[in-house]
């Protein structure tokens, strides 16, 4: 065990947790998950997108299924959109927020799921985490947290990331005759190891970490199961046990990574120890997710578009905006949700305070009044950037840029080291709605360029 890890709760502990577990689950998933599935039995496309394992490995046809009915459909709960016009809107637009997370609740619903939830299980979509508050509050954690990630600091990391993808892709070589893993040994290790040096990780503690992050991204998806909501709480528990140990040993010895800036703040600008555990770990957990997905995501157009990869090999100065494609073509985040805060009007449709809107952003960056021939990945294409995989708004992802360098540097090393890389076996496929990517992608490298 390092000096950052801490035991973590006794099994008395979780056993009498239980009962408020249960509650919290169903508040924030068990009712939900109640109505997606009356709504899918009987035929609600929207309902059916959450629930359906087809329409999870294949989302693109309930996409323009969705986009046939207009800018924006309903169901009696909620309303969704693929629109890229609609979802820019409405991400830009300050009457709409996030609502604590839960703004599909009924305020006194909300209020008592934030007074069951255990803050040593809080996960991404729970307040204080910046995906689930809104300003004033947002603003003030974002302020804290940008600071890390100006044009001058992600360029600085430009040579730390060739160096990293350096070593692992010389570890790689060693194994060329072997299958190999692209997720495991590269682009996992890339983003992990470039976010953990950000907020000051050890090494040793960085594999559990990415394994942890695994497990409890699924909160991220919508009508969790009891036993998917309970596995992922496992994860949380330990990642905030985790955490509490990392501010301890980075109080006291600090030094000029994230971490240690955030936990000297003082005056107003000062987080108590749950908003310093929701940033901190929203970063981190953030810092690496999108990028393993958008590496993976790119590997495997690539192998299906090898005439693109051999144009990307022939024009090294395209791959940044062949990772635009990339996001565009294949969204590491796929959707993301809004709710009305005050009564407003989207395309006519008007909405009251408390309705929620799900925005499917893979959806949206298919939107043929913007992107021609959208279906087809194109890593020449003009105006790949206007993709809203990032989001858009107050909510813009902080690490925008870091993705795209990671991925652009990881991506045109890969393949000028190995040329000849092309998948081995069928690539697995991540079991989440809101996150797409691979967990396992098997690979033969073929022989090295030096």
């Amino acid at each position: 065990m390092t000096t950052s890890q801490a035991p973590g709760r006794s099994t008395a502990r979780r056993a009498l947790d239980t009962p408020r577990s249960f509650v919290a689950w169903g508040l924030a998933h068990g009712l939900q998950c109640a109505l997606i599935h009356r709504g899918a039995r009987r035929g609600d496309l929207i309902s059916r997108m959450v629930v359906d394992p087809a329409l999870r490995e294949d989302p693109f046809p309930a996409y323009e299924e969705l986009r046939a009915r207009g800018p924006v459909s309903a169901n009696e709960v909620i309303s969704a959109s693929v629109d890229h016009a609609v979802c820019n809107e409405v991400l830009r637009s300050d009457a709409f927020g996030t609502a604590g997370g839960q703004g599909e609740l009924p305020r006194p619903l909300q209020w008592l799921h934030h007074k069951v939830i255990d803050p040593e299980a809080l996960g991404p979509v729970d307040p204080p985490s910046m995906l689930a508050v809104d300003p004033p509050l947002h603003t003030r954690y974002r302020k804290q947290v940008a600071r890390a990630f100006t044009a001058r600091k992600v360029g600085r990391l430009g040579d730390r990331v060739a160096d990293v993808a350096t070593e692992l892709l010389d570890a790689i070589a060693d194994r060329a005759d072997d299958e190999l893993d692209l997720v495991e040994d590269y682009a996992a290790q890339l983003p992990v190891t470039v976010i953990a040096d950000l907020l000051g990780v050890p090494a040793d503690d960085r594999g559990r970490l990415l394994q942890l992050g695994n497990e409890a991204a699924v909160t991220l998806d919508p009508g969790l199961s009891w036993g998917q909501y309970r596995r992922a709480e496992t994860a949380l528990r330990e990642l905030h046990t985790w955490f509490a140990g990392h501010v301890e040993r980075i109080t006291a010895d600090p030094g000029d990574d994230l971490i240690s800036q955030l936990a000297r703040l003082d005056g107003p600008d000062r987080l108590d120890r749950t908003e310093l555990h929701q940033v901190g770990l929203l970063v981190l957990a953030a810092g690496f997710e999108t990028t393993v997905n958008l590496i993976g995501n790119a590997v495997v157009l690539l192998d299906r578009h090898p005439d693109q990869l051999r144009w990307l090999l022939d024009h090294p100065e395209g791959w940044p905006n062949a990772v635009d494609e990339v996001l565009r073509h294949q969204s590491p985040v796929q959707l993301t949700m809004r709710v009305a805060l005050r009564e407003t009007e989207v395309a006519g449709r008007p909405y009251q305070p408390g309705h929620g809107i799900l925005l499917y952003l893979g959806g949206a960056n298919r939107d043929p009044a913007v992107f021609d021939d959208p279906a087809t990945f194109d890593v020449t294409r003009a105006n790949a950037d206007q993709h809203v995989a990032f989001s858009a708004g107050v909510h813009y992802c902080l690490g925008a840029s870091l993705a795209r360098l990671e991925a652009a540097v990881a991506l045109r090393a890969l393949y000028e080291r190995f040329p000849d890389l092309r998948l081995s076996g069928t690539p697995q496929p991540r079991r989440t709605r809101v996150l797409r990517g691979f967990e396992h992608l098997p690979v033969r490298v073929g022989a090295a360029v030096r």
